[in-house]
């Protein structure tokens, strides 16, 4: 249980209430993530409605993104984020093994880029400061500066829900216990 209560769509604010419905029904399997969310109205509605805004008009190739995301959530040991993203590798046609040693270096299953993308998420997240010209550059050969600024936003981004999703102790939802490694 989290260390707050659950808020349900039927007793959130009228001000989210439907952007809160369309997060549950269309953004994926989040559910206790919005319940704790719906606390704060206003965050909940800036960052719930960004997400589904940037699900809907994708510049990213959804492997990539989720390579990131579960690279980062693997550093951080967000058992919820990698929990929830592991699918959406597996539908992406990385394996499980693959998805349990996505921080090795010699990971079974991932292409070029997908290390690239793995290793500047990495790199980010241990230590920022020292992101190196050369890895940014060989990344600009596939990704336009916009995608760039997305995919950075989004690793960084994903940090901050790693560190939510541990401190306030959000419950995995049943659908994805499966997918936690213990």
């Amino acid at each position: 249980m989290a260390r707050v209560k659950d808020i349900e769509v039927n007793e959130a604010s009228k001000e989210i209430r439907s952007i809160y419905e369309k997060f549950i029904e269309t953004y994926g399997p989040f559910a206790n993530q919005a319940k704790v969310f719906a606390h704060r109205p206003i965050i909940f509605k800036h960052m719930m409605s960004m997400l589904m805004e940037l699900a809907d008009k994708p510049i990213i190739d959804k492997r990539y993104l989720e390579i990131a995301i579960v690279s980062v959530s693997a550093v951080n040991k967000c058992d919820y984020c990698v929990a929830h993203h592991a699918p959406n590798l597996i539908s992406e046609g990385l394996s499980d093994i693959t998805i349990d040693n996505i921080l090795e270096k010699d990971c079974p299953g991932l292409q070029p880029l997908d290390i690239l993308v793995r290793d500047y998420s990495v790199q980010i997240t241990k230590d920022h400061n020292k992101v190196q010209d050369k890895q940014f550059k060989e990344l600009r050969e596939y990704f336009s500066e916009e995608q760039m600024v997305e995919l950075t936003f989004r690793i960084t981004l994903c940090t901050f829900f790693n560190k939510f999703n541990d401190v306030m102790q959000l419950e995995m939802e049943e659908s994805h216990l499966l997918y936690l490694k213990t």
